[in-house]
């Protein structure tokens, strides 16, 4: 028996003052590519993450300044690859703390802004007003807040409310040092707090900053909000929709959300075996969770997104590797050609639609070219296929590595297999297949699944 079954989605609109910021910068980026600045250039991204530890810029006393931490060498490569620097600024020193070094409440923070003892004001001040000549103006406050003391990746000691007021006083020393800065608010986890059973540290963060009389008159307090998500598939587009409609809803309409870490570390690399893994996962599982999170990631609304990260170094043997180069020895993994292929192919969309079935994802893309891409991929393991009407008599289709086949068309559509998804038995179909790639001329706006009964599901991209 054949059912038709009509799915109606909504995809995002990129504002003029997103497509400026496009052409100007690549979206994609990368965590810490100075490791490499030869390759990293090859990957051809717009941006680079980078940490600017305040214990290291100032070891013993507010009046150090100590740049080797942050090279100019790293700053110059990266400019002269048209690569653009974004700061992380975290690690209390321990004389600015009564808490841990690295982790502790900075002192003063409840002081003026020009107090000398208002430690973490006049560290960001100075950060932002030496950077500035360099070309740095984005700024991170801090990482991870949200994650509690108990749990690994722990970086700070504050509440809350600790750390809306660092926020407010880096937004207003950093605006006064440079006003072209740009304040993001820290990246964080999601699942650490939905998992127990408490609301987003993000939606908290912002109702503290609405409930500021002084807030609207200064922006509230930050430009971007920042995400890091790995591993499942689908929560990249939940977890972006949820925060976009969280921002909306509040009327900030104009802040950007940043995916500043995606990935999905392999743990059955031939060369770098994993010690106790979570997820049992593939170099090419790697590769294809990539681009599953990009293009779901500019379908929910993301202004940028980058890979963590490049490299990891000082890993010991058995450690968790997220680097799209192996730890064994720097060399190209899949997603290395993967993460080149997403930064070539996807920086030049204007718009992007998701659509959904039990069994199915998959995201329409239209170019500023006039191209048209579609990326599908199963979500269960079954295989499964699609059908991809034509726009015109041929298509290409990319490989994960940016490979290009051209197809011909039969009677009308293109006709793909789909792999199964990756499941496990406590996790589920966490991650999607290998997504099939082809790009085509703009046209038709709908896609054809068929399943192992030869029961068809007709979707529709809808345009709003």
């Amino acid at each position: 028996m054949k059912r038709v079954l009509l799915i109606t989605l909504t995809f995002i609109l990129f504002s003029t003052v997103q497509a400026q910021d496009v052409s100007e910068y690549n979206r994609f980026g990368v965590v810490e590519g100075f490791w490499f600045p030869e390759q990293t250039c090859d990957l051809g991204v717009g941006w680079e993450r980078i940490i600017f530890d305040w214990a290291q810029h100032q070891p013993t006393s507010p009046d150090d300044w100590h740049t080797l931490n942050v090279d100019d060498q790293w700053l110059q490569a990266a400019d002269a690859c048209n690569r653009e620097v974004v700061a992380l600024l975290k690690n209390t020193p321990e004389w600015a703390t009564d808490g841990s070094a690295g982790h502790g409440l900075p002192n003063g923070l409840d002081l003026a802004l020009d107090d000398p003892e208002n430690y973490w004001a006049n560290f960001v001040r100075r950060t932002v007003e030496y950077y500035a000549s360099r070309g740095v103006t984005h700024f991170i406050i801090w990482n991870e807040p949200d994650i509690s003391s108990d749990t690994y990746g722990y970086e700070f000691e504050g509440n809350l409310e600790d750390y809306f007021q660092m926020l407010r006083l880096a937004y207003l020393v950093a605006k006064e040092a440079n006003p072209a800065a740009v304040i993001h608010l820290a990246g964080t986890t999601y699942w650490h707090d939905v998992n127990a059973g408490r609301r987003p540290y993000m939606t908290r963060l912002v109702e503290r900053i609405l409930s500021d009389p002084e807030a609207a008159e200064y922006n509230y307090y930050f430009d971007v909000l920042s995400l890091h998500l790995y591993f499942n598939t689908d929560s990249v587009y939940d977890i972006v929709r949820e925060m976009r409609e969280m921002l909306d809803s509040n009327g900030l309409e104009d802040k950007a959300i940043w995916i500043n870490e995606t990935n999905a570390a392999p743990t059955d690399d031939p060369n770098w075996l994993v010690d106790r893994p979570v997820f049992q996962l593939d170099l090419q599982n790697q590769a294809a969770f990539l681009v599953q999170s990009v293009v779901l990631g500019l379908a929910s609304g993301a202004e940028r997104i980058a890979v963590y990260k490049l490299y990891d170094q000082q890993l010991p043997v058995g450690g968790e590797s997220f680097g799209i180069l192996s730890p064994a020895d720097a060399a190209p993994r899949p997603a290395f050609a993967t993460w080149r292929m997403i930064s070539e192919r996807f920086n030049d969309v204007e718009s992007a639609a998701f659509v959904q079935t039990e069994t199915l994802d998959a995201v329409q893309i239209n170019h500023a070219t006039g191209q048209q891409t579609v990326v599908a991929w199963a979500r269960e393991d079954i295989p499964t296929s699609i059908e991809v009407p034509t726009t015109g008599d041929k298509a290409y289709r990319i490989a994960l590595n940016g490979t290009i086949t051209v197809l011909r068309p039969e009677n009308g559509v293109y006709r793909l297999s789909l792999s199964p998804a990756t499941c496990e038995a406590n996790e589920g179909c966490f991650l999607g297949g290998e997504p099939v790639i082809i790009v085509q001329a703009q046209g038709a706006s709908i896609i054809n699944e068929t399943s192992l009964d030869n029961e068809s599901v007709t979707l529709e991209f809808v345009q709003e």
